[in-house]
């Protein structure tokens, strides 16, 4: 499984790199800018993510904007919903606003910060990502 751990925070990105490694190769970034630059190289590589971890409250572009971005080349790539990229939303943000939001623009899975590892392996395996 190829994972995209997309964090400012230097602590928070270490960790949940360190974390996910046991599920797949993770590569990270720190802003919204650089996550999407990676989503598209990892597209034209043909070597797409399987899964986003994505902070909301980022410099450059925030989570939102970058969730819909990733949304928009995957149906410009023709790119089926079935076949997208799960997104996990990792945030401190618990309001039903931010959460309503994020479901709307195609996030598969809310997750509040400090995350929980036995909550975020329990959606992994609801998407079937892991067993």
């Amino acid at each position: 499984m190829r994972i995209l751990i997309v964090e400012d925070d230097f602590a928070s990105r270490k960790f949940m790199m360190d974390y996910m490694a046991k599920h797949g190769e993770c590569d990270g970034t720190v802003d919204g800018k650089e996550a999407v630059e990676a989503f598209m190289m990892a597209i034209d590589d043909d070597e797409p993510y399987d899964l986003i971890c994505l902070d909301i409250m980022m410099p450059e572009m925030d989570g939102y904007q970058v969730l819909k971005a990733i949304r928009e080349i995957e149906k410009e790539e023709g790119i089926s919903k079935k076949d997208q990229v799960r997104v996990i939303m990792m945030t401190a943000l618990s309001e039903e606003k931010n959460v309503k939001k994020a479901f709307d623009m195609g996030a598969s899975v809310y997750c509040n910060k400090p995350v929980d590892t036995k909550r975020l392996e329990e959606a992994m395996r609801k998407l079937k990502l892991i067993k």
